[in-house]
């Protein structure tokens, strides 16, 4: 399979890019721990894994879940004063909405199976 091209250039190029645009502009303006710059970084890759998903028609419930999970690093990591508890309910919601839609996207590869005759 070949990979998706976005704007004409392949998704690690423009995920390189996007990484050395937080660098630069954590040298040069807004103060950013190393820790924060991964972090920015893995919630753009997430979206990136995202839009791959989309391209190649493949896996967008685990990229949603992915991004998902990535967002909330991101913000507990600027401050967002989440308990573990509350973390856990909102990764599950949309971890069940994420499952719902994939249920309807699937089909499976073999007939269900006829009931049994009942006497």
């Amino acid at each position: 399979m070949r990979t998706p091209l976005f704007l004409g250039r392949e998704p690690a190029a423009w995920l390189s890019l996007f990484a050395i645009v937080v660098k630069l502009i954590s040298a040069f303006g807004v103060q950013v721990s190393p820790e924060m710059q991964a972090t920015v970084n893995a919630v753009a890759a997430a979206g990136m894994g995202i839009l791959i998903a989309l391209a190649v028609h493949d896996g967008l419930g685990a990229a949603i879940i992915g991004f998902a999970q990535a967002a909330l690093a991101l913000g507990i990591g600027l401050g967002l004063d989440w308990s573990a508890d509350k973390q856990a309910v909102v990764m599950t919601a949309v971890t069940i909405a994420v499952g719902m839609w994939d249920r309807t996207q699937v089909t499976a590869k073999t007939p269900p199976k006829l009931p049994l005759p009942t006497a």
